[in-house]
């Protein structure tokens, strides 16, 4: 039930990061802070596509896990199937960025 709860959460899309910067930051132009944004994401997409892993400290790890193919079972007819190879994103959240989830601060 847990994803149930996870697709109702309000969730920031690019555009409002973008606009929120903007808000924080007024002497810059928007058309910057959205070139800065996607610099950034496009970098971080490229080290992952290349198997490298991306730490940004405090914050967290950006890395690659793969999974093995195997054999497994279309669930409607029953019929083996196989499952390729593939590779999947993972994040893994700094110690600075869960305290701040949790509502933990250590006064910095």
């Amino acid at each position: 039930m847990q994803d149930d709860q996870e697709d109702h959460l309000p969730a920031m899309t690019r555009s409002e990061l973008v606009a929120r910067l903007a808000d924080k930051h007024r002497h810059l132009y928007l058309r910057d802070i959205e070139r800065v944004v996607t610099a950034i994401f496009d970098e971080i997409g490229a080290a992952l596509a290349q198997g490298d892993r991306v730490e940004l400290r405090g914050f967290g790890a950006f890395s690659v896990k793969h999974r093995d193919g195997r054999q497994g079972r279309n669930p409607r007819t029953g019929a083996e199937v196989s499952v390729p190879d593939k590779a999947l994103p993972f994040f893994k959240a700094g110690k600075k960025m869960r305290e701040l989830v949790n509502g933990k601060s250590d006064g910095k």
